[in-house]
């Protein structure tokens, strides 16, 4: 499909993936999309800039690239500063009729006109999924160019509803672009007098076209006299700021020309610098408008679908945006004057060239799409010639988020004589794209079965969210390919029997993401214990570091971190004994603040069929000053410490001189050794029974901790 995308400062129309539906989203076919002069163009401006201007600009997120230096290496920083240069989507605001329906979607229909907002998901694209909060209805009689601008209907809409004006109020809107001019509107519908101010007379023209009362050019007029003019004065009863200038005197001038007890209410994106006096000695309220409305940035509303109840939660940004189309239907908001130009999406780069025009730069402009029905495209080819097996496996990676990013694929490059790196599999097409371009993949995909469908895939690496885990597995194995998954194998018991069953049947390659076990340091410590005479006691510390509770790690798609990352200490665990368990005690702390979970500070103690006891402190609370994960392990009057796999020590025992500046935790090595168990026929790197074990302990554990 054709998708605007803005790389390094340009604006380009490539050929994108289109997505596949999501469970709570809707597939729509865009026949008009939005473009915002503000957001996307600062959003161009901002990936032209040099990665030097960027780090000073955003000096705290240099000094979290050196924390992530100093854990997981050079090689993950250059990766990321590698994804800043990759092409973006852009666009928020669209509208299009549905073609699909997530299986959680139930009140829409195939066929129904609809618009739809959302950075990420409302993108300037032929193909749009969408999720159901952020796809509003069309008015029978509203055309489509109108209701693309949806979203820019809601942002201005949440700013009058923060201002909470009344009838007959005087209300002033600093800023007559694309949010002034809806704000006019909507406020003259609302009953008030409005003051539009600008510095561009033919924006102040369009608004006293479409019935602003007053218009000040604040190049011209002495605002402040004015407006006590206006207000006999008064001064305004509110003032809407939906200009977006770096000038600190806009919020001045804002407070200036309130009455006493008047409100400001900030829409747009001004300086922040302002003198206390200015609204002290009026007592004036400064309010923030949080873009489209409530439900902005909470995943449960916007992606999962969860809406807020409407007897206390009226205007939710769904509702806020349905109330904006009805108005333009009913012609209470006059938006023809305000879209000036038209552009096909072959035309984008054109179009966004308009709003480089100091002297007309456009309100708003449309880019229109092809109408006719035609097949939707799911994978592009990166290479029109297959890449050569020469006995290679080919390897299909399934979700590349950060970790895919950071870790594996490197680590396959690494391993070309072992693996190629066939197909890009993700839910975003330009991510699944920009990937599979930066490391020569055959073709990238958002259809996870139009992997699974071809013949030439030998292994899929699936790395998506933990909930996901388990079924992919399974229609993979059923399909002959080798699995290589990362932890959890299933967040419960249920499914990890299924898994077990398929891998039983279908005998095919699988393992899970347990790299501690296959780490230099754990196979030097396996080594040394192995010719022990009395069992071991082993404690492992997991300074693992506090994520916020409504973090999808802790939430049904994660499984929480005991089961999600303290899997991995359990393997281990295994991987040292190389026995049975044979009891589990658990215990967390009963936290006295509600940021704090019992679920991820837990002290969980195995003890084996050879006698060993092991001990895994898994903790939220400790501080990143210390090392991550610390183990030590005692056995016959010896002791060995592993320090965040960057040092082997051995008190009674001489450990080989192993030492690394930064964590190695195997991650490469288990992939050697799954390619190794493929070609050999031993198919699982890891023992399936331990694996197993592991799993369970993880339940069990986590079980214990809901009690």
């Amino acid at each position: 499909m054709k998708q605007v995308l803005v790389k390094k400062g340009e604006v380009i129309v490539d050929d994108i993936p289109a997505p596949v539906v999501s469970d709570n989203g809707v597939l729509v076919k865009v026949v008009y999309s939005c473009i915002s002069a503000g957001t996307e163009m600062a959003g161009i401006g901002n990936s032209g800039k040099s990665l030097i201007k960027k780090a000073m600009e955003q000096p705290e997120k240099v000094k979290k690239a050196l924390n992530i230096m100093k854990r997981q290496g050079i090689d993950a920083v250059l990766g990321k500063v590698k994804e800043m240069e990759f092409a973006s989507p852009t666009g928020y605001s669209a509208a299009g009729v549905v073609l699909g329906l997530g299986k959680n979607v139930t009140d829409l229909k195939i066929g129904d006109r609809v618009a739809c907002a959302g950075a990420g998901f409302a993108n300037h694209a032929e193909y749009i999924d969408v999720p159901r909060n952020l796809v509003m209805r069309v008015p029978t009689n509203l055309s489509l160019d109108f209701a693309s601008t949806v979203t820019l209907g809601g942002i201005a809409l949440q700013g009058i509803r923060r201002s909470d004006v009344r009838l007959g109020e005087i209300v002033a809107v600093i800023g007559m672009g694309i949010l002034g001019q809806l704000s006019v509107q909507m406020l003259k519908a609302s009953g008030c007098r409005v003051i539009g101010i600008d510095i561009d007379e033919r924006r102040l023209a369009i608004a006293r076209e479409t019935g602003c009362d007053y218009t000040l050019n604040s190049t011209k007029d002495n605002i402040i006299k004015e407006v006590e003019k206006i207000s006999e004065g008064y001064g305004v009863d509110v003032c809407i700021i939906t200009a977006a200038a770096n000038s600190n005197e806009i919020l001045s001038q804002a407070f200036n020309i309130c009455k006493r007890k008047g409100k400001v209410v900030l829409v747009g994106v001004v300086g922040n610098q302002y003198n206390r006096d200015d609204m002290y000695k009026k007592e004036l309220d400064f309010l923030i408008a949080t873009s489209y409305g409530p439900g902005r940035y909470d995943l449960n509303y916007e992606e999962k679908g969860i809406d807020y109840p409407y007897a206390y939660v009226r205007w939710t940004e769904n509702r806020n945006m349905e109330e904006y189309l009805r108005l333009i239907d009913e012609e209470k908001i006059n938006i023809k004057p305000i879209i000036e130009k038209i552009y096909d999406i072959d035309d984008a780069a054109i179009a966004y060239e308009e709003f480089k025009n100091p002297e007309n730069k456009p309100l708003i402009i449309l880019l229109k799409y092809n109408e006719e029905k035609k097949e939707i495209n799911r994978s592009v080819y990166i290479k029109s010639q297959p890449i050569k097996k020469d006995d290679k496996i080919n390897v299909a990676i399934i979700g590349v988020g950060g970790f895919a990013k950071t870790m594996h694929l490197p680590n396959f490059k690494r391993l070309s004589s072992f693996y190629n790196i066939y197909a890009i599999m993700s839910r975003t097409g330009t991510n699944a794209k920009a990937i599979a371009q930066q490391y020569g993949a055959q073709y990238a995909t958002t259809d996870y079965d139009e992997v699974l469908n071809d013949p030439n895939v030998d292994m899929v690496v699936i790395c998506t969210r933990h909930n996901l885990h388990s079924n992919m597995s399974i229609k993979a194995m059923r399909k002959g390919k080798a699995v290589f998954v990362e932890k959890p194998m299933a967040l419960k018991a249920s499914e990890m029997e299924e898994v077990l069953k398929t891998i039983e049947e279908t005998g095919v390659p699988y393992t899970v993401g347990f790299n501690r076990r296959f780490s230099k340091y754990a196979a030097e410590a396996k080594r040394l214990i192995r010719d022990r005479v009395n069992p071991m006691i082993i404690n492992y510390q997991m300074n693992a570091g506090y994520i916020p509770l409504d973090h999808w790690v802790h939430t049904e798609e994660g499984g929480g971190r005991i089961i999600g990352e303290g899997c991995h200490i359990f393997d281990l665990f295994n991987y040292f004994t190389d026995s049975e368990v044979i009891s589990i005690s658990v215990d967390s702390i009963s936290p006295r603040t509600k940021n704090i979970s019992a679920r991820d500070n837990v002290v969980t103690t195995v003890k084996y069929k050879d006698g060993s006891i092991c001990t895994l402190t898994y903790t939220s609370l400790g501080n990143e000053g210390v090392s991550k994960e610390f183990c030590q392990i005692y056995y016959d009057g010896k002791i060995i410490t592993m320090d965040d796999y960057k040092k082997l020590n051995g008190f009674g025992v001489r450990v080989s001189n192993l030492e690394s500046n930064t964590p190695e935790k195997g991650q490469y090595e288990e992939l050697i050794e799954f390619a190794k168990a493929i070609k050999s026929g031993k198919n699982y790197s890891i023992p399936v029974w331990q694996l197993e074990q592991t799993s369970k302990i993880s339940y069990l554990a986590d079980a214990e901790l809901k009690k």
